[in-house]
């Protein structure tokens, strides 16, 4: 009876520590032992088109920390569509740090989970997110639609290759600065709007024609960024991509310019992937001190520029030589917090179960 009772108490304990902080400490972490090892090996749980930047930075990443404390480190990778992968984390896979493609993603391993804090976006500058992406369109060479902005991907005849935002991250990115198109045009602007006006009301109802029509455009959803752009690039499906900068500017100069061409419309997202050690996993496996500084290495000098050289917009551009920076365009990025109010509001109001996309997309 004693015994049941002391099972009770520390089950009521662990309840109470989970619906006040959203992370349950379930055990204490032994630093010394981690310290103590030869060889550590931790998993990064990533999204599609990371592939190439982490590859490049795993390595950097292990010199430096082989010579700071003698420590082998082995990063393994795992990749997919954001949305799939923060799913596998929360049904068991274990990362000891995640490099998604948007916050909402990390906050479903924290609410879903408990292996991280509600607070992690605060735990590293920029509100967590070592470099910065937007979405632009790829084109096969002369442009033959005349693709220029966002209007064109509404004509007949356009074929649009895009993932599906159920799965996908980037694909939810897409989606988003497409409906941020269509709400301007309906607007006029987007600075300081007024969510409970009825002019706002009145234009997300052309913001919703023009994202479904959109997508009827769509011939095929692939479940993540990397397999949409194999479907545009190596099966030839499509008239135009919406990528991921980096993964358009990867396209071309893997397969030369008289294949692709970049177009950049008026108006685009600023993209935020965000990062984070899963606390729980890391600590478990004693790979806590070295997933927190593999995380935090991103923000040095030397990884700043290898994001930049993988087209990735660093954080911190003032780390990054000026040669490094020309090659982003410039144009109008929107917040997401400033035309969506959040994460978690855009995520409920179009991509869960019944949310706008399910409306529009039938």
């Amino acid at each position: 009876m004693i015994k049941i009772r002391k099972n009770i108490k520390s089950i009521v304990l662990v309840a109470i520590l989970v619906s006040t902080t959203g992370f349950a400490k379930e055990f204490e972490y032994d630093k010394e032992a981690e310290k103590a090892k030869k060889r550590v090996e931790i998993l990064n749980v990533s999204y599609d088109p990371t592939r190439e930047f982490y590859e490049e930075y795993n390595k950097e990443f292990s010199t430096y920390w082989k010579n700071k404390t003698g420590q082998e480190v082995v990063v393994k990778q795992s990749h997919g569509g954001s949305g799939k992968q923060a799913r596998a984390v929360i049904d068991g896979l274990k990362a000891d740090v995640v490099t998604l493609a948007l916050a909402y993603d990390i906050d479903a391993i924290s609410q879903k989970a408990y292996l991280i804090p509600n607070d992690w976006q605060k735990r590293l500058e920029n509100n967590s997110s070592p470099y910065t992406s937007t979405i632009v369109f790829l084109v096969r060479q002369g442009n033959p639609k005349g693709i220029k902005d966002w209007d064109d991907l509404v004509k007949e005849g356009v074929d649009v290759i895009t993932p599906n935002p159920k799965t996908s991250g980037g694909a939810r990115w897409n989606y988003l600065a497409a409906y941020a198109y269509g709400l301007k045009k309906e607007l006029g602007n987007l600075e300081n709007i007024d969510f409970e006006s009825q002019k706002y009301k009145d234009a997300e109802k052309g913001a919703k024609e023009f994202v479904k029509r959109l997508f009827k455009n769509v011939p095929v959803l692939d479940s993540g960024a990397r397999g949409s752009t194999n479907t545009f690039v190596q099966r030839k499906i499509g008239d135009v991509l919406l990528a991921w900068e980096n993964e358009a500017f990867l396209a071309i100069n893997e397969l030369g310019r008289d294949e692709f061409e970049i177009v950049v419309p008026t108006i685009s997202i600023l993209a935020q992937p965000p990062v984070t050690v899963i606390d729980a996993n890391a600590k478990r496996r004693l790979n806590y001190t070295v997933s927190t500084e593999y995380l935090q290495y991103l923000y040095s000098q030397k990884a700043q520029e290898l994001a930049a050289k993988n087209y990735y917009r660093p954080s911190k551009p003032e780390l990054v030589n000026k040669e490094y920076l020309k090659i982003f365009p410039k144009l109008e990025l929107i917040k997401i917090n400033d035309v969506f109010k959040s994460w978690s509001n855009a995520q409920k109001t179009h991509f869960d179960d019944g949310g706008t996309f399910d409306l529009i997309y039938r």
